[in-house]
This record gives C-alpha cells, structure tokens and sequence, in this order.
C-alpha cells in the first residue's frame, strides 16, 4: 500500500474525490490485515527459517508446534497435579504426628550457702554455653561463722610457744640426770674400792688373829706339859688357857666381818648399797632417778604437745576447708548445655536452698509431639521414630519412650507439652543419635515425628 501510494504520488498523478475514497477503504481493509498478521507474528515463537503465510506448508508448521506446546502445557499441569497431590496422600498413609518440637531437660542450680551473688568473668549473659564442670557463679560469704576455726589457732598459737620451753626443760633434765648418773657411777666405783679395801684388811686381821691363836695355841700346849713338873704354876697355864681362847675368839670375828664385806661388796656392784643406816642408797643416786624421772615426764610432755599440735594442725585445716565452703560456694554446671534462665543477678543476696539459675541439659535431648488419638493408640513404647525438622534438614531417628496421653508431661522440660495445642495426646521420643552440644542445642526446632509402621500396635 504505502509503495502504490509512492507510486502514484511519484508519478505526479492525484486521485479524484471518487478514486480517494475507494483508495481509503482499500487503505482500512490492508491495514486491519496488516495488524492481524502482526499480532500473530508476536505470539507465534521465533523459528530458525523465515515461513512466508502464503503456502500450505507454512501453515501447517505452527499448527503442529501449537499443538506440541498444548501437549507439554498439559503434561507439565498434571506432574504439579501428581507431586503436589502426593504429598497429602503420603500424608494420609504415614503415622505420624501433628507437630513435634525438640526439647529437653532443665536442671536447677540452687545456692549451698547464704551469700552475696558474684558472676565469672566467664560467664556474662543468659543463653551461653557451659561445659560441664564449669564455674558459672560464685556464692561469697563475707559473715561466716570463724569462731571456731580462730579457737583452734589460738591453741595452736599456745602451743607452739610452750613446745620450746618443753624442748628446754627436757634438754635441761637430761643433762642434769647425766651428770647425776656421773656422780652415781663414780660413788659407787668409790664404794667397791672401800669394801676391797675393807675385805683386805680384815683379812690381814684375820691372818695376824690366827698367828696369835696358833701361838697361844703352842703356848698352852707347853704349859700343859710343864704343869705336871711344877715348872709352871696353875695361875700362868690359866693365863694361857685364856689367851688362846681370846686369840681364836678374835679370828672367829674377824672372819664374820669378812663375810660381811663381801656381802657389801656383792650389793655395791649390784648398785645397792648396804649400810648401818635404813638408806640403802646415796643422795646422788636418788637425784639421779629423780631427774630421770622429771626428764621422762618433759619428754611425755613434748610428746603430748607434738601430737596435740598435730592433731590441730589437721583439725584447722579441716575446719577452714569448711568455713571456705560455708564463707565461698563455686556453682559448677552438673552437665553440659546452655543457660536457660538466670533466677538472680550479681550483686544479690540468696539464702541457702535459694534457685540460681535454670540451665538447659543439651545431652538428653527429646522431641515432644502430639497425634491423633486414633495414631497414639496405636503406638507402643520402645519402637522405633525419626524426627523431621520443617527447615528441610535430614531426618533424626530417635525412639519413643513416653506415653502421656492426655495427661501432664511429668518431666522438668524446656517447652512445656502443653504448648502444642493442636491434639491433647502427646509422645516423647528420645534421639540417641542427635548429638546435641552446648553450642548447638536445637531445643525449639519444630517439625514432625513419622512412626515406624513397626511403632504401631497390629
């Protein structure tokens, strides 16, 4: 059209007011033509080779393609018809819950001691992790009864200052004992030389008292025989008679006294002494026992002393170790987890008995879910379960360990069961396999429990 409307208008011809009209209807009818053939190149995909409109075979081509598209639209509608239509019907078919969420167990710490709340520089804000064993908080005591623990050292204190003035008294007595028992040893060495000295001379008395028997003796003897000539008067013979008899008298007592001394000089080197008077022993022997007996007792005392001193060293500290525990009290986290609660804050004052802090046992992790009742009639207790999370995470077996029904949960849980309000018949099922630690304790991850067909009752 615009190349006729070239032409005519190159060739310097105009058209009459009849041929403009019948020229503008032919304009409208090429034009709404035009404008169909556009709207159908616009919808009909691009091809590798141009197509022209006037032959049968460029007509066929988009027919067949319209009809290939309808067949893939179709196809593509009833897959999303099938796998969206599958999930219900798995639904349907599985036993599982209506919504579980993972919990676990809360353990309460509470204060051993009366005391002022002090916090580890550790351990800042709620919600941290904490190992096991850990020191989370500080209990301290500044009023605790020490009277005790001071009685003891103050007798230790006593002691210590007597156990010198013992130590010298005791070396004091020995060395006094030994100087006694010097002069003892010497007295009686003393002594042994005197009774030998003693025996010997009595002996020679009794030689000499023999020699005068032996001769008077003789003498008497002669006079005997003299007597009967009349050489020798009878007053002479018994002058004779009675010396003799004074000569052996003499010998006769001198040998007792012999006897005598050698009796004394038989106790005087047993150590026992034998006298005219009723002491039997000397006064250096007396005071040598005597201060061998007064060294034994300071040594007793020392003894006495060392053990006391002993035994309250042990009791001090035995009794500071439990004015420590009763002045001082480390809060130590009995498992390992996370912070829960904390029931106080730094700087408080508790009493004994008196609830800390609640924290979070992330190694006994649980799911608690609630079903239908028709499914938790259905189950039984330890058969098998698996957790899955709604985040898309991997499922978790676990095994169900609790029947509570429509009942309170009896545990001390993190979420409290009654939350899950969906369904009153409610399941515990632990999960061995989840290795849960204080870093990464899932507590509050919601999700589903699928019971093993072997979980429910045939």
């Amino acid at each position: 059209m615009k190349r006729a409307q070239k032409n005519q208008f190159t060739s310097g011809h105009f058209p009459s007011p009849a041929a403009e009209g019948g020229v503008q209807s032919f304009e409208l009818d090429h034009g709404a033509k035009g404008l169909q053939r556009d709207l159908e190149d616009r919808l009909k995909p691009d091809v590798d080779e141009p197509v022209n409109r006037g032959s049968s075979d460029q007509e066929t081509l988009p027919r067949s393609y319209r009809t290939v598209r309808r067949v893939l639209k179709i196809a593509a509608g009833l897959a999303i018809v099938a796998v969206f239509g599958w999930l219900p019907v798995r639904a349907i078919w599985q036993t599982s819950s209506v919504e579980a969420v993972v919990n676990a167990r809360l353990v309460t710490l509470r204060s051993p001691i009366d005391g002022e709340v002090r916090s580890r520089p550790d351990q800042t804000t709620a919600s941290s992790a904490v190992n096991e064993g850990g020191v989370i908080l500080r209990v301290v005591n500044a009023r605790g009864d020490r009277s005790r623990l001071d009685d003891l050292r103050r007798q230790m204190s006593r002691l210590d200052n007597q156990r010198p003035s013992l130590a010298t008294k005791l070396a004091s007595a020995q060395a006094a004992q030994q100087d006694l028992a010097r002069q003892a040893a010497q007295f009686r060495e003393g002594r042994i030389l005197q009774l030998d000295a003693r025996i010997a001379e009595i002996q020679s008395v009794i030689e000499a008292a023999a020699s005068r028997r032996e001769e008077a003796t003789a003498a008497v003897e002669r006079a005997s025989s003299l007597i009967k000539s009349g050489s020798v008067s009878t007053v002479e013979f018994a002058r004779l008679t009675r010396e003799h008899s004074v000569a052996q008298q003499t010998e006769i007592g001198a040998r007792r006294r012999l006897d005598a001394a050698r009796v004394e000089l038989t106790a005087a080197q047993k150590g026992t002494y034998l006298g005219d008077s009723y002491n039997d022993r000397p006064s250096s022997v007396q005071r040598e026992e005597e201060m061998r007996q007064r060294a034994n007792d300071l040594k007793a005392d020392l003894a006495h002393a060392d053990a006391e001193i002993e035994w309250l060293a042990s009791e001090i500290a035995s009794e500071q170790l439990q004015y420590i525990s009763r002045s001082e009290a480390d809060i130590k986290a009995p498992v390992a987890g996370r912070i829960w609660e904390m029931m106080t804050s730094p700087g408080e004052d508790v009493r004994a008995g008196q609830a800390l802090m609640k924290l979070l046992d992330c190694s006994g992790a649980v799911v608690t879910a609630n079903a239908t009742e028709s499914v938790y009639n259905r189950l039984q207790l330890g058969k098998q379960a698996s957790f899955e999370p709604n985040d898309g995470s991997p499922a978790i077996k676990g095994v169900i360990v609790n029947l509570t029904g429509a009942s309170g949960a009896p545990a001390n849980l993190a979420i409290n069961p009654d939350a899950l309000s969906k369904e009153p018949y409610r399941v515990t099922v632990s999960l061995p396999s989840f290795e849960a630690t204080a870093k990464d304790c899932a507590v509050g991850r919601t999700g589903r429990v699928v019971f093993d067909r072997g979980a429910s009752k045939p």
